[in-house]
C-alpha cells in the first residue's frame, strides 16, 4: 500500500429503518450468539438495496453493498450518483464517522473531513478555538496551527467574527470557515461531500479553485462529492460511479460522467399506450444518437423523441403531430408539430416518426413533454401530457458559473461583432 491514500475491501453499510442497531433485543442476542459460534450474521442475508422509487418489504436496507476500490495519492476523485446512491454513506465511512456492517477500510495519512454543515465544531467555542481544535485532532501542535491560521481566517472572511461562538454564525458563514479549516490544515486527505452548496457563487469557485491547488499543487488526495457534474469534471482526475448502493464505474473521469449519464432511469423515457383506440398516440421513447432509451443527455448531445401513433386514413391529410416541451417551471420552452401526410406509414393505420431536438440549444434543466396528435382549429385526436421527462446534465458549460440563477431555457449562440 506504498502509494495508496486509501484501500476498501467489500464495504456494505445495512440499516434497520426506523431503528438504531437492529431496534430489538431479540435480533441483538440472535447477532451475539451467533457471534460467538463463529457463524455468519444471520441479518446480513436479508435485506433490500436502497431504491427510493419503490415500496419494499424488509425492514433491512442496504446503503452500500460489496464496495471494492484503490485511491492513489495525489488523486482527485470525484463520486457521483442520484439521490440514495449511497454517496454520503460511504464519505462517512471514509471518515470513520459511522463503521461499515462489513468490509475494511485502510486508509494513509491524516484524514479532514467536510460532510455536511457543523461537523467537527463545537457549537459553544469561537471560530478561533474551533480551528485549533480541529487542528488538535488532526494532530498538529499549536504552533502549526498558528502558523496556518492567518491563512485560514483570510480565506474564510470571517474575521470579524473570529471570536464569536460558531452558533451565532450564519450556515453561510459555517461552511466557510469549515472549508477554509479543512483545506488549510495539513492533512493528507480531504473528503468533501455537498456541503458547498451552501455558500455563494464567488465562494464556490473559491474553493473549487483551492481543492485544484490542494491536490495538483500538493499532492493531496481529495474525494469530492457534488451533484455539480461541471465541478466534478473541471476538478477530478478520477470518478466513482454509485447507483443503489453499489459501485457500478470506477476509473478516469470521462468514463465516469458517460456512466453517470447512461444510468438515468428508464421508466421516465419510455411511454406505451394500453388504449385500443384507433386515433392514438401508442408509443413515446426518448433516445440517445445510439437509439438507446436515455432520460440524461449531455447539453452538446442532440435529443431524439421517437413516437408511434395511429390515424385512420380519413384523418391523414388534416392532422398535425406536435410536441410541446415544458421547464419544470411549468414554462412553455418551445413547441414544434408536422403535417402527418408529409410521413409514410409504417402500416395499414400506424405511422413510426422522430423528432430531434438539436444540440446546443436547451440549457440545463429537467423538460417535460406534451405530444397531441390533432387536427388544428377542429379537434384533439390523442393528447399525452407529462408522460414522458429528460434531464440536460451540467458538466461544464459557461451556465455552471451562473448556479442557482434563472439564466432562461435556451441558449441562443447570436452573431456578435464590434461597432464600425
Amino acid at each position: 500500500m506504498s502509494n495508496l491514500a486509501i484501500k476498501a475491501e467489500n464495504i456494505s453499510k445495512q440499516y434497520r429503518l426506523g431503528q438504531v442497531g437492529t431496534g430489538t433485543l431479540t435480533h441483538d442476542l440472535n447477532r451475539f450468539w451467533h457471534k460467538i459460534r463463529g457463524n455468519e450474521d444471520p441479518y446480513l442475508k436479508i435485506g433490500e438495496a436502497n431504491d427510493r422509487s419503490s415500496k419494499g418489504s424488509s425492514d433491512y436496507v442496504w446503503s452500500l453493498q460489496d464496495i471494492n476500490f484503490e485511491i492513489e495519492q495525489g488523486d482527485a476523485v470525484g463520486i457521483i450518483g442520484r439521490n440514495g446512491a449511497g454517496k454520503s454513506t460511504l464519505l462517512k465511512i471514509l471518515s470513520k464517522v459511522t463503521k461499515p456492517t462489513t468490509g475494511k477500510i485502510y486508509t494513509q495519512g491524516r484524514i479532514a473531513s467536510l460532510l455536511e454543515v457543523g461537523t467537527g465544531f463545537h457549537p459553544e467555542m469561537t471560530g478561533r478555538e474551533n480551528i485549533y481544535l480541529n487542528g488538535a485532532i488532526l494532530g498538529m501542535t499549536k504552533k502549526e496551527i498558528t502558523r496556518k491560521f492567518d491563512e485560514i481566517v483570510d480565506f474564510s472572511g470571517v474575521e470579524r467574527y473570529i471570536d464569536t461562538p460558531v452558533k451565532r454564525y450564519s450556515s453561510g458563514m459555517y461552511v466557510r470557515l469549515a472549508f477554509a479549516v479543512a483545506a488549510h490544515l495539513e492533512s493528507e486527505i480531504l473528503i468533501v461531500d455537498e456541503v458547498l452548496a451552501v455558500g455563494d457563487a464567488e465562494f464556490q469557485k473559491k474553493c473549487l479553485g483551492k481543492m485544484g491547488d490542494v491536490t495538483k499543487g500538493e499532492g493531496r488526495t481529495i474525494l469530492f462529492v457534488s451533484h455539480n457534474l461541471a465541478a466534478v469534471n473541471t476538478l477530478c482526475n478520477r470518478g466513482m460511479v454509485l447507483e443503489q448502493g453499489k459501485l457500478i464505474y470506477n476509473g478516469l473521469i470521462k468514463g465516469a460522467m458517460d456512466s453517470y449519464i447512461s444510468s438515468g432511469n428508464t421508466s421516465s423515457n419510455i411511454y406505451i399506450s394500453e388504449s385500443i383506440e384507433d386515433n392514438d398516440i401508442k408509443e413515446i421513447k426518448i433516445v440517445n444518437q445510439e437509439n438507446k432509451p436515455s432520460s440524461n443527455f449531455y447539453f452538446n448531445e442532440n435529443i431524439i423523441i421517437q413516437i408511434l401513433f395511429a390515424l385512420n386514413e380519413e384523418f391523414i391529410n388534416d392532422a398535425e403531430i406536435g410536441i410541446r416541451v415544458t421547464d419544470q417551471k411549468e414554462r412553455v420552452v418551445f413547441s414544434t408539430q408536422k403535417k402527418v401526410s408529409q410521413f409514410t406509414k409504417k402500416n395499414d393505420t400506424l405511422f413510426d416518426v422522430e423528432c430531434i431536438i438539436p444540440k446546443n440549444i436547451l440549457v440545463p434543466n429537467t423538460y417535460k413533454l406534451i405530444i397531441a396528435l390533432h387536427i388544428p382549429n377542429k379537434s384533439v385526436l390523442s393528447y399525452k401530457e407529462d408522460v414522458v421527462t429528460f434531464t440536460i446534465e451540467e458538466t461544464g458549460t459557461d451556465f455552471h458559473h451562473y448556479n442557482g440563477n434563472d439564466y432562461g431555457c435556451v441558449f441562443i449562440d447570436c452573431d456578435w461583432k464590434n461597432v464600425n
